[in-house]
């Protein structure tokens, strides 16, 4: 499976919000947005939601534990990357000082995927593609 067009050669933030449906409206009303995917979980929370904005992409969900950051604060944004081996990349990442946040996992939406904590509090997820 390949990289989506709409992926290359970016890093896609990811915001985390309370009442993520609602910002969806708010974006394709006020910005023209046009929702691209939508992944619900079981209470109806928004688990990911892609929108295109005027030929970009932006990435976002409810708010949740595992983006906040103990003795930083706290996130509100992640930063997804397609990469070509996100196995080989979450390896390197740990042994250069990263925290593993979540092991590289395949996921029902087509892509194996690594979270990770960069040492300024930053998450990072990356994603490999792989046949849904």
């Amino acid at each position: 499976m390949e990289i989506p067009e709409h992926h290359k050669q970016a890093v896609i933030p990811h915001v985390m919000v309370d009442g993520a449906a609602e910002a969806i409206e708010f974006y394709a009303e006020a910005f023209g947005a046009v929702e691209l995917f939508h992944l619900e979980g079981d209470t109806g929370q928004v688990v990911h939601a892609e929108v295109g904005i005027h030929g970009s992409t932006l990435m976002l969900s409810d708010a949740d534990v595992p983006f906040a950051t103990p003795g930083r604060g706290a996130t509100s944004v992640a930063l997804h990357v397609y990469v070509p081996d996100v196995d080989a990349l979450t390896a390197a990442a740990v042994t250069g000082g990263a925290e593993l946040l979540a092991a590289p996992a395949d996921m029902p939406y087509g892509a194996r995927q690594s979270m990770l904590r960069d040492p300024f509090g930053h998450v990072w997820v990356f994603l490999t593609p792989i046949a849904a």
